[in-house]
């Protein structure tokens, strides 16, 4: 039943950015992952790994990410990991013509906010992770959030339906990658986060 929803979400979703973003042509990444997690994983957008093999968090930052899950003693096959914006964002360097990932902007975050908390309804976790600045100003609808004071502090997140579940906020893997002294701060936060899953998942805190 939640596969069928799942596939018609999906399809839906790449059907509307399609026709937005029309004619241009651009590859769109949806959602993957288990559709009973209890634990669901939501970073900013794809990068251009994920874009070339059409999944979330295959890239470098994945590479981190699995390694990170690993310590809370739950394998992704568990999760649901997706992002915010479903595409890539992009910017040019004027001097090499190459492009680099950068931060979507708030329109682009409005276009696949519905979508995301469909997303969310659909699968119905006890535990939303966002990952970085992006997904925490989407997720607790302040756009003044930052992730440096917001780090692994707990709130409730209201559903369009009326659900409730938790977000729990922490740094974007990628930014490990850039700032080695992040890590330490990372591995505390997913200690409390290993903590946060005990206590809910065990004794069934809704």
């Amino acid at each position: 039943m939640k596969k069928k929803k799942y596939d018609r979400l999906k399809k839906e979703c790449f059907e509307y950015l399609r026709e937005v973003f029309a004619p241009e042509e651009r590859i769109f990444v949806f959602g993957e992952g288990n559709l009973n997690a209890r634990i669901m994983l939501v970073g900013e957008a794809p990068g251009e790994e994920e874009t070339v093999q059409q999944r979330p968090f295959v890239g470098k930052a994945g590479k981190i990410l699995n390694m990170f899950i690993e310590t809370l003693g739950v394998g992704r096959d568990e999760m649901y990991v997706t992002n915010i914006v479903k595409f890539r964002t992009v910017k040019k360097n004027e001097n090499t013509g190459r492009l680099s990932n950068r931060p979507p902007r708030r329109q682009e975050v409005s276009l696949c906010m519905p979508f995301l908390l469909r997303e969310i309804q659909l699968v119905l976790p006890r535990v939303v992770v966002s990952l970085g600045n992006t997904a925490l100003q989407a997720l607790s609808s302040n756009v003044r959030a930052a992730i440096g004071k917001e780090h692994a502090k707990t709130a409730n997140m209201t559903l369009p339906g009326g659900e409730t579940v938790c977000l729990f906020p922490l740094y974007h893997p990628a930014s490990v990658i850039y700032n080695r002294s992040l890590a330490g701060v990372y591995e505390d936060d997913l200690k409390k986060l290993g903590r946060l899953m005990r206590e809910r998942f065990d004794r069934g805190t809704p």
